[in-house]
């Protein structure tokens, strides 16, 4: 088990911390689960090797390059239940705000309460003056959360190397 200062944020019922190689079991279940696949994409992820590069290529790196990346968001007891942070593409101005949960872990407020503490954490912490969301065009459920944390839809935009438009949020 992690120790607290390991852990980047932490709220009532959850610890969030940079993602470690090590983790790399947890992230070839949750890139390869259907809703993943559907809404976020195929990352190529099939074996614990890819997992690990992964991690070592995208969130790692981007707490290098960026100081801020995605999080492991666990419970307090230690479960690694899924993702949440903020990322910053070539193809957006501004970072966007990102998440992902375990199926058994969906509904029960865990995205919400994650992606507050990170928004909040992005613009007191990090002095980020603006993050934004995407989302694809048939994800209500998170469409409904960017909602909920105050977030609103602005307009379809294309990423580079995407086939078609997402919905893009913005506060």
């Amino acid at each position: 088990m992690m120790t607290p200062t390991e852990n980047v944020l932490e709220t009532d019922r959850l610890l969030l911390s940079k993602l470690k190689v090590d983790d790399a079991p947890f992230i070839l279940r949750l890139v390869n689960e259907p809703s993943w696949l559907r809404y976020i994409g195929d990352r190529g992820v099939k074996n614990l090797e890819d997992a690990e590069n992964y991690i070592v290529n995208g969130p790692m790196k981007s707490y290098e390059t960026n100081g801020f990346g995605l999080y492991l968001v666990r419970l307090r007891n230690g479960t690694p239940i899924g993702l949440c942070g903020i990322l910053k593409r070539d193809t957006l101005n501004d970072p966007d705000i990102g998440f992902a949960f375990l199926p058994e872990h969906t509904g029960m407020g865990y995205a919400f309460e994650s992606a507050q503490a990170v928004l909040t954490y992005g613009k007191t912490v990090l002095g980020l003056n603006r993050i934004v969301a995407i989302t694809s065009p048939d994800n209500s459920r998170s469409g409904k959360l960017l909602e909920k944390l105050g977030m609103k839809f602005s307009k379809m935009v294309r990423l580079a190397g995407d086939k078609e438009d997402t919905r893009f949020y913005e506060d």
